[in-house]
């Protein structure tokens, strides 16, 4: 079956398209096949940009406004799609869009006299299943959440299909605009994966970058390397309650987006710290806040025991282009005797990498087969996930 899976981050800055191959398993019990066969990425059109940011922000956007954007962003994954599927000269049988997040919380609130938790991803399934002319699945957190889940994360099912290996620990890394990491202890069965979200990865750097620079992102790394890290900023936020707590956890732009940003700049500048030394400082943050959850929950799920040498970290998404942010995350992980590596080293392009997911889990749901990974979600039960919409 020929699957697109499509994928638009936190970073809210473009479309990922990837298109696979996707077989049933070669044994019965064994793991679906998966075959990369294109992959494009296709950055937002800049006024897209600013809407679904300002999307992010409900009090600066109208109801009328979001319904629009639903309907124009499903215009957009068509076209990235199509363009995607020309390119690569191949007939979809099946397309999955996980949509672009605005808004998700995990834990609840009370809402009109009831505790309450909410997700919502925005992208109209109709206008992509009328376009392309095949089923189209999105829509796939909410059955998570409803089953107590945290909605996310939602890769380690791709993670454990395609780099469970029987001798050695891994750690899947996703530096996208959120850090997340999927840890998969060596030989181990689906319910012993831990994963979770430890915090922010690009998007507090790509905040101070505009705020600070003009810039969407810090290129390579190249501010933040030519700044100093005021470690005692880094330190009193790493003790704030998110980094804390115990996974299963997830979080967003509502923990981590445009508020949180101007905090630590202004406490930054409060200890007279430059503009490249905010920067630095960001990054740091994202470095060591995975570094720190790593030490706290995945080593001990990992296995005290087990000699460090067969634990490798993979790292996928966009921060794997930051120069500086992997420098730092080799060296910290060197001093615990564990290997990092990109993803491509392993045949998956980085940046294609939560596409294929969503590309192998639409794949799971046209097929009536569950796609959550409830130790990595916290959900009580494995769930079906998303919604079909036919041509």
């Amino acid at each position: 079956m020929i699957v697109a899976g499509v994928m638009s981050g936190t970073s809210a800055d473009g479309v990922d398209v990837a298109i696979c191959r996707i077989a049933t398993p070669a044994k019965p019990g064994g793991t679906p096949r998966i075959k990369l066969l294109h992959h494009a990425g296709f950055p937002y059109p800049k006024a897209v940009r600013a809407a679904v940011l300002a999307a992010m922000n409900a009090e600066s956007i109208s109801v009328a406004e979001m319904s629009r954007l639903n309907w124009r962003l499903g215009e957009v994954y068509a076209d990235a799609i199509e363009r995607a599927s020309a390119e690569a000269g191949l007939k979809l049988d099946l397309a999955a869009c996980h949509g672009q997040t605005i808004y998700h919380q995990a834990v609840a609130q009370t809402y009109l006299g009831k505790p309450v938790r909410a997700t919502w991803q925005i992208g109209e399934a109709s206008v992509l299943a009328e376009r392309l002319r095949v089923p189209v699945v999105s829509d796939f957190r909410p059955a998570d959440l409803a089953a107590g889940g945290q909605g996310a994360p939602l890769v380690p099912m791709l993670d454990y299909t395609l780099f469970r290996d029987a001798k050695k620990s891994r750690v899947l890394l996703n530096l996208g605009g959120i850090a997340n990491l999927t840890a998969i202890p060596a030989g181990a069965s689906i319910d012993r994966v831990m994963a979770f979200d430890t915090g922010p990865a690009n998007m507090v750097v790509d905040a101070a970058m505009l705020r600070l620079f003009g810039k969407k992102f810090d290129a390579n790394g190249t501010i933040a390397n030519r700044g100093t890290v005021l470690q005692d900023v880094v330190d009193a936020v790493l003790k704030e309650k998110f980094f804390l707590t115990a996974p299963p956890k997830s979080c967003g732009r509502e923990e981590f987006g445009s508020s949180f940003a101007s905090r630590l700049i202004e406490v930054c500048q409060a200890e007279a710290g430059s503009d490249k030394d905010i920067v630095a400082t960001a990054t740091a943050l994202t470095v060591q806040s995975i570094l720190s959850a790593y030490r706290t929950f995945v080593w001990p799920h990992l296995g005290q025991s087990a000699p460090l040498a067969e634990t490798e970290v993979i790292v996928a998404g966009g921060g794997v282009k930051n120069k500086t942010m992997m420098r730092l995350l080799a060296t910290e992980f060197m001093a615990l005797g564990v290997q990092v590596s990109p993803m491509d080293d392993l045949g998956v392009p980085a940046q294609a990498k939560e596409a294929v997911a969503f590309a192998l889990l639409g794949w799971l749901t046209w097929h009536r087969l569950p796609g959550n990974v409830k130790s990595a979600t916290g959900a009580a039960r494995e769930v079906i996930l998303g919604k079909v919409t036919h041509p």
